[in-house]
């Protein structure tokens, strides 16, 4: 049984039809990709090494947060962590993540890994992995041990599946994910140079959907996709004469926000999410042994997480070299309650931005977007400044 089923019984019409079905049910999808004999591994981060569990013969799945009510969570977790991982640990508590065969854990924050760790404790996935990665980025040391890092996850992935993992495996993985980020990176660019090509709603399903559908078939779908935005089938015209914007932040899991972004005058050109750009953001070096390679791509990013640190000054002077290439007004700070990385990297970085006369603003979510009249309002006021 194949995953995409549906496309056989003619539910889908159109290659975008696929993203929307995997954004709006992945557990939907992960149980069809499970029945149909893949194992999944569940992904709570961009910094996951997806590569190494897709070498290993599983898909890599990104787990996201809930919009059901959280019940369960609450019992191990306080109530100042963020709504991602209450909605991780309740899916998982509630049996709505049951297809998974486990879960890798990269180290980014002081609540992730306390979750990796309530994970471990209270359930019986047979596959588990903590991913440590260190958290200054720019020296030699960091690179190196990072490799030794992927060297232990390689070995543990080797021992639960059974099979060696060799470096023609690794490098077809490196091959087909590069090939990933080349296709979102050029829907990106695309849509910064029409944004009347393609609506904001449907480019974070693009990248969400991306993040659960199956890897091998990944590059030719998003190769279609790119024909028919191409051919105009999504244009939303008007959007080229808004404000162009850019939208910063963890994640954002709330396609409705660029809609009503989109009708208070305002759209967005590129973003630094990690459910956005910084999940395609720049490939794996195929001339370099593929573990090496791998770490290098993570320790090296240009736009590293606020988790990590690369320079005092990095994260703002990618994000002021962005708004200067895209040529947008200004930066929306889409915070996740709770986000202590983000959170305590956003005074810095509105500082930073403003001196270099580039408008900020701040809108805080937990698993709901605020009131949609509220949200539109200030939504309003901060692009009419502009």
């Amino acid at each position: 049984m194949h995953p995409a089923t549906a496309t056989e019984k003619g539910t889908f019409m159109n290659e975008l039809d696929h993203f929307q079905e995997a954004a709006k049910n992945p557990e939907g999808y992960g149980k069809n990709l499970k029945a149909s004999g893949r194992p999944v591994i569940g992904c709570l981060c961009s910094y996951a090494p997806e590569e190494l569990i897709h070498a290993a013969g599983a898909h890599p799945m990104r787990l996201f947060g809930t919009k059901e009510a959280i019940v369960n969570a609450d019992g191990h977790l306080q109530t100042y962590c963020c709504s991602l991982a209450k909605g991780v640990l309740e899916n998982t508590l509630t049996g709505r993540l049951s297809f998974l065969d486990g879960a890798v854990f990269p180290h980014t924050c002081d609540t992730i890994q306390r979750l990796s760790d309530i994970w471990r404790l209270n359930t019986d996935y047979d596959f588990f992995a903590d991913v440590v990665y260190p958290v200054k980025l720019n020296t030699q040391s960091a690179l190196d041990y990072t490799v030794d890092i992927f060297e232990r996850f390689k070995k543990n992935l080797e021992s639960w599946s059974g099979q060696s993992l060799s470096e023609a495996d690794l490098t077809r993985s490196i091959e087909i994910f590069n090939s990933i980020r080349d296709q979102l990176a050029e829907i990106y660019r695309m849509r910064s140079k029409d944004p009347a090509c393609l609506s904001g709603s449907l480019l974070s399903s693009v990248v969400k959907g991306s993040m659960i559908l199956d890897r091998d078939e990944l590059p030719e779908r998003l190769f279609r996709l790119r024909k028919e935005i191409e051919e105009g089938r999504y244009a939303v015209p008007g959007n080229e004469r808004k404000k162009r914007l850019i939208v910063a932040g963890s994640l954002c899991d709330h396609p409705d926000f660029f809609s009503i972004l989109e009708e208070s005058d305002g759209v967005v050109v590129w973003d630094d999410l990690c459910t956005g750009s910084r999940y395609f953001d720049e490939t794996v070096d195929i001339g370099v042994p593929p573990l090496e390679a791998i770490a290098r791509r993570y320790v090296e990013r240009r736009r590293p997480c606020p988790a990590k640190h690369l320079s005092n000054t990095a994260r703002g002077e990618a994000l002021a070299a962005m708004a200067e290439e895209h040529k947008a007004s200004g930066v929306i700070f889409f915070l996740l309650k709770f986000c202590d990385p983000h959170a305590f990297d956003y005074p810095y970085l509105k500082e930073y931005l403003e001196t270099r006369n580039v408008s900020v603003t701040l809108v805080e979510v937990e698993n709901q977007l605020p009131p949609e009249g509220q949200l539109k309002t200030r939504l309003e006021t901060f692009i009419h400044m502009l």
